[in-house]
Formats: C-alpha cells, sequence, structure tokens
C-alpha cells in the first residue's frame, strides 16, 4: 500500500501532516496506538514496517483477554513521523477529531519474515509499550468494499484490564482526550487557506503558539553501554551523573521534564528561570541536571542532598543537544550542525546553564583522563548521527569507569545496633517480566535519607517476595548472602522505587561487590530497569 493512498487524500499545498516516510528506525522498529475521536472513537494499531506504518483501525481497541479477538479494518500506510502527532486534525477534514498516543513502544516479529507474512494475511508478533506488552496475533478476514478485515487476537496469558482513567490517558502528556481537545496545541489542517497579510499570518501563528508545554515532550535519545567504541567518527563528552532533563522555552514560559516526562521545574526553578532567558521564541534542549562537588564533578549523592535540603551544592544544567529552534526540528540534522546551533545559542546563557563541551584527543588519552580524576565515563556520539527520540540504536555508546547502575528495590532488612528504620535494601534489576535479586546494599546512607527512603517504601509494604531467584534450598547463600532464614526476617515491598548504587565489579553469580547506596531515582519506571 506504500504511501500513495495517504498521499491521495491529503493536499499537501496546504496540510501540515508529513508528505513522506522518513528512514526506518535504528534497532527494534516503531509501533504507536492512536486513541482517535473521529466519526466514530476507535484506535489506530498501527507497526512500523518497509519505512512506514502499517495501520488498523480498531474499533473497540486492542483485547486484554487470552484468545480474545477483536476487529481491525487495514488503512491506508502513514509516515513515520505520524507516530508521536497528538492533537486536533479539525472537523470536516479526512479523519477529523482529537488524536491520543495510547501507547507506544517496540515491537519484534515471531517469525524469519514478517512481511512476507502480512501479505499472505497473518502476523505473530509482541508488543514492547507502556501500556501492552506481550504476544498478539493479526489475522486477514477478507477484502471487501469497506477495505481489509482483520482479527487482532490476544495470544499470551491475559492482561489485567486498564482502569477508567489510564485508559484515557496519553503515555506522552499524561492528558486526557478532554484537554487534548481543549489545549489545541497541535493542529493539522489540510483546508485551503485564505492568504493573509504578513501581519495577520504573524498574529494567527502567536494565536496558536503552544498552550501546554508539556505536550511538546521529546522522549530522550538513550546511550548504549559498551567496553570500547566500534570504528567510526566520535564525538566524546563527560558522562553525568545526575538527572537527564528536557527543557522547553515557549514565548515567556519555560518547563523541565524528566526523561520519562514527569515535571522537575518546581525541584529546579533556577534553572528554569535561566531558560527563559535564552535569545530565542522557542526552543528545545536535552541536558543533564547536575549537584558538583568541590573539585567541580557531579555527584548524584550531592544532588539527593540539594533536593532533601541537607546541603546546597551548586547545580547545573550541562546541555549537550538542541533539537527544535524557533518552532524548526532539528533531531533530522547530523549531531554536528545541531552542535553549532546550541553553541551559538548557549554563546551567553545565563547561570545555571552550561554547554557540555565536546572533548579534544584520542579516546584512550581521555579515558585514563576521567579515570584519573574519578569520572564516572564518557559518553560517545557519531558525528552524523540524528537525534533517535527514546532509541538505543548505538549512534550513541556509553563507557563507564565507576559502576553505577539503577536497580529496584524489593525490600529491606530490619536495622541492627543504633541503625533506625532498615538495615540493608534488597534490590535488582529485571529480566524479561522477572524481577531478580541482585544484592543487599548496606552503605551510602546519612540518617536523613534512611528516614527519606523508609517513608517511601511503608506504603509499599507487601507479603510475598517479588524476586524470581532467591534462594530455594534452605540452606543455600545467592548473590551477597542472603539466606532462606535471613528471608523469613525481611520486610518485601511492590518493587516500584528505583534507586541508583555504585558497585567495583559483578560477581560471577550475579551479584554485586562492595555496593553503595547513591539515591533515589524518580525519572526512570521500575520495569525498565535492566541489568546494563
Amino acid at each position: 500500500m506504500a504511501l500513495r493512498e495517504y498521499r491521495k487524500k491529503r493536499d499537501f499545498k496546504v496540510t501540515r501532516e508529513p508528505r513522506a516516510a522518513r528512514k526506518s528506525s535504528k534497532g527494534a522498529p516503531l509501533f504507536v496506538i492512536q486513541k482517535h475521536a473521529a466519526s466514530h472513537l476507535h484506535y489506530d494499531f498501527r507497526l512500523e514496517m518497509g519505512g512506514v506504518l502499517k495501520s488498523w483501525a480498531v474499533p473497540k481497541g486492542p483485547p486484554f483477554a487470552h484468545e480474545e479477538k477483536r476487529l481491525a479494518m487495514q488503512v491506508e500506510d502513514h509516515p513515520l513521523d505520524y507516530a508521536r502527532f497528538e492533537g486536533i486534525i479539525p472537523e470536516g477534514q479526512y479523519g477529523g477529531g482529537t488524536v491520543m498516543v495510547w501507547d507506544i513502544g517496540t515491537w519484534e516479529p515471531l517469525s524469519e519474515n514478517p512481511a512476507r507474512d502480512l501479505e499472505h494475511g497473518k502476523l505473530h508478533l509482541l508488543l514492547h509499550g507502556k501500556k501492552l506488552e506481550g504476544e498478539w496475533r493479526l489475522v486477514q478476514l477478507r477484502k471487501n468494499d469497506r477495505g481489509n478485515e482483520w482479527l487482532l487476537i490476544r495470544q499470551g496469558p491475559s492482561l489485567k484490564a486498564l482502569s477508567k482513567k489510564r485508559d484515557d490517558e496519553s503515555v506522552l502528556t499524561g492528558r486526557s482526550m478532554k484537554q487534548i481537545a481543549a489545549d489545541r496545541d497541535a493542529e493539522w489542517d489540510s483546508r485551503p487557506a485564505q492568504k493573509k497579510a504578513p501581519k495577520e499570518k504573524r498574529a494567527a501563528k502567536r494565536a496558536h503558539a503552544p498552550v501546554d508545554l508539556k505536550a511538546r515532550f521529546i522522549e530522550p535519545m538513550k546511550a548504549k553501554l559498551v567496553d570500547k567504541p566500534p570504528p567510526g567518527d566520535w564525538v566524546y563528552e563527560l558522562k553525568w551523573d545526575g538527572y537527564r532533563a528536557i527543557g522547553i522555552k515557549g514565548g515567556d514560559d519555560a518547563i523541565l521534564l524528566s526523561r520519562n516526562n514527569k515535571d522537575l521545574t518546581g525541584k529546579f526553578p533556577e534553572i528554569a528561570e535561566a531558560l527563559k532567558k535564552l535569545p530565542c521564541r522557542d526552543a528545545i534542549l536535552d541536558g543533564e541536571i547536575v549537584a558538583l562537588d568541590a573539585k567541580g564533578r557531579s555527584s548524584f549523592q550531592l544532588l539527593q542532598e540539594y533536593q532533601m535540603n541537607t546541603s546546597r551544592p551548586p547545580l547545573a544544567w550541562y546541555v549537550f543537544d538542541l533539537l527544535s529552534l524557533n518552532g524548526k526540528d532539528l533531531t533530522g540534522l547530523p549531531l554536528t550542525e545541531r552542535k553549532e546551533r546550541l553553541a551559538e545559542l548557549l554563546k551567553d546563557a545565563p547561570e545555571p546553564i552550561r554547554p557540555s563541551p565536546a572533548l579534544d584527543g584520542a579516546y584512550e588519552d581521555l579515558l585514563a583522563q576521567v579515570r584519573k580524576h574519578g569520572i564516572e565515563g564518557l559518553v560517545g556520539k557519531r558525528a552524523d548521527s540524528k537525534y533517535e527520540p527514546g532509541r538505543r540504536s548505538g549512534a550513541w555508546i556509553k563507557v563507564k569507569v565507576l559502576n553505577n547502575q539503577e536497580f529496584v528495590i524489593g525490600g529491606f532488612t530490619p536495622p541492627a545496633g543504633s541503625r533506625r528504620y532498615f538495615g540493608a535494601l534488597l534490590v535488582g534489576y529485571y529480566e524479561g517480566k522477572q524481577l531478580l535479586f541482585a544484592s543487599k546494599v548496606g552503605t551510602g546512607y546519612s540518617a536523613k535519607v534512611l528516614k527519606a527512603v523508609f517513608e517511601q517504601m511503608k506504603p509499599l509494604r507487601a507479603a510475598t517476595c517479588p524476586f524470581a531467584n532467591l534462594p530455594t534450598k534452605r540452606t543455600g547463600r545467592w548473590g551477597q548472602g542472603i539466606t532462606r532464614s535471613e528471608m523469613a526476617k525481611c520486610t518485601w515491598v511492590e518493587p516500584r522505587l528505583v534507586c541508583e548504587v555504585r558497585f567495583t565489579e559483578w560477581t560471577r553469580d550475579g551479584g554485586l561487590r562492595h555496593p553503595a547506596f547513591l539515591g533515589l531515582r524518580e525519572d526512570k519506571a521500575a520495569n525498565e530497569v535492566v541489568r546494563e
């Protein structure tokens, strides 16, 4: 079907919808489900394949129960740029109504040739989304005048049904359909427009300026952990140890958003105020908020103390990418060109905004300097790389000197001696859907941190152990020395909290050597934590 039908239904002399597909994404292909209140409410199910989004309209939404079937009408292919559209298509136009990004993620085929399978009327696949996870099938029924009729069938175990609130919640912005319709911060207009005088055009442009800056959030591109960089032209930067933050300026307002779209503006108001003063109408920037120690190194522990008001270290927002400027999307440009435009924008930027500089020197020399000064590591980026929102394609890499990683908290041991609240945290990581125990973490806490972490764990207490691999033998030991008799004294918690831990190395049996607690992380979902 390619994009012939898509183009046929749109007049690109006047529409702002994307005309052609971008090149296929690197890494796992994309899937998206858009909730669409057009003439009838339905869900648009889209799979990236062959450089386009293969698309089906599912009137009743995706099935959740095992072997449950839902009618899916195949419609025209859409460009990949369509995947993140959320907003309004004006009434009277093709597809007119409100569009929400209901779920987004990646998918993988369960066959060697999915394109051939789709052509033959069947497709077996796994979805890895924020709302949907697991196995489905698409099976074609027949072709008729209304289009191609298919069935979308849930193959894996039944999923828990979404609450009414969660079903009406965007995974990109957290808004409901009603809020998206009211905000009207993104609108595609395919109708012929009357010519306007230059002043009228400028006024109209100002009138359609984004109201909700959070809706402009772009999920940060991710770096792949490697032992050493592959051959290529790499640009190296320091690996900062703080909070990844997308900064969005619109007119006289600004907002800071975490990597999972949580609002950080209230926590770091001085950075948001500085962002408002940048010499541009609007911009979207990517960087890392850090607290600096006496030697100018980023310290996650100091950042935690800043948030708990136990110390006031200097803050900095090191900005390393420019994604949009004055209404123009820059994500498709090479890294070097984005860096040039960023440098110009930040030439006289107010503190605490700082450019994250590219480092001069050979990789081996840079790594030696990082190790010498006790810095976490390096980030390498291909000089010609485009910005790939939410992806870990390998165009960005990270090399660590110090071992830091996020872990999920699954329980804690009782306090001993003079310590209050708890003795050690029990932490792990996900492998598939299983939470695997990695270690007890008993050091790195101040008295205030012990209390703060304990207060967050209290409402999450659970009756059963969440770890899939704790010892089954009555006398057996596992990982960092937890036994079944010790398990009887542990308090278990629902695996929702994420913490950062520093350690010297992984042990042969999958544990951590010399782990130390650095702080809680609110900017990463527990189910995203895997062993790096």
